[in-house]
């Protein structure tokens, strides 16, 4: 049985000499994968639409195991996000994240509705540092892992001096900081965006411009949670820090 789905292709590996799995991340089922049959020839139909982070409507015919992919209509091919390493690396990252932690056939239409906006924001030209730290913030909720930002993680108050524990998994206010000795302190533009990144509607983003100074908390925060928390070791990321070092040494 054919049945349509709309989806973002997440990756693909070779199959022989001609053929390739396609992982797909679809609006209506989750995570599913595909045999395209002869994707591997240029003249294939099924070349263009298999290539990495297309988003486009499928016609897959599906079963308990891997369903073959008869056909696909690009609606947006990402082209400017292939075209430049940098982009390649950040989009390749979010896509990572989503692939490891969505389960096969778990339908996630805000998953997916995000993914494909951050996707066509990074395709636009906007900042891709913001756009990997909004996405990273939003998945801790997919994952189960949502830290405390809307108070102080011991005491619940919401107003004073934040800085964020790895320990408390959250804001710490100045009232609590001896909980813990190794908080990271965090200025009140970092603060702000962190609860920002997290509850802001990814549709509603209109131009933000943040310092360097800004950035580096952020990061360190973030990537502080993740290596406590999620357990995830991801290529992609490894990448994408080597990435950043060649960027900022060619600044």
């Amino acid at each position: 049985m054919f049945e349509k789905c709309e989806a973002i292709v997440l990756r693909t590996i070779d199959y022989g000499e001609t053929n390739k799995i396609v992982t797909l991340f679809t609006r209506e089922w989750g995570k599913v994968a595909a045999m395209a049959r002869g994707a591997k020839k240029p003249s294939s139909r099924l070349s263009a639409v298999t290539q990495p982070f297309t988003y486009g409507h499928y016609l897959i015919q599906k079963s308990r195991g891997i369903g073959v992919l008869h056909q696909g209509e690009v609606v947006d091919t990402m082209r400017a996000i292939r075209e430049n390493i940098f982009t390649t690396a950040y989009a390749s990252y979010i896509v990572e994240l989503t692939d490891k932690v969505t389960e096969e056939q778990r339908r996630n239409p805000y998953l997916f509705e995000l993914l494909l906006q951050t996707l066509k924001y990074m395709n636009d030209g906007l900042d891709l540092e913001i756009l990997m730290y909004i996405y990273e913030m939003k998945m801790l909720s997919v994952m189960g892992l949502p830290p405390t930002l809307d108070r102080c993680a011991v005491c619940g108050r919401t107003e004073g001096k934040f800085s964020f524990s790895i320990k408390e998994g959250g804001f710490l206010c100045h009232r609590c900081e001896q909980k813990d000795p190794h908080r990271l302190p965090l200025s009140p533009a970092a603060v702000k965006l962190l609860r920002l990144f997290y509850y802001l509607d990814l549709s509603r983003l209109g131009k933000i411009s943040v310092k360097d100074e800004t950035k580096k908390e952020l990061h360190h925060v973030i990537s502080a949670y993740y290596e406590e928390y999620s357990g995830l070791m991801l290529k992609t990321k490894r990448f994408l820090t080597q990435m950043e070092q060649l960027k900022h040494h060619l600044q």
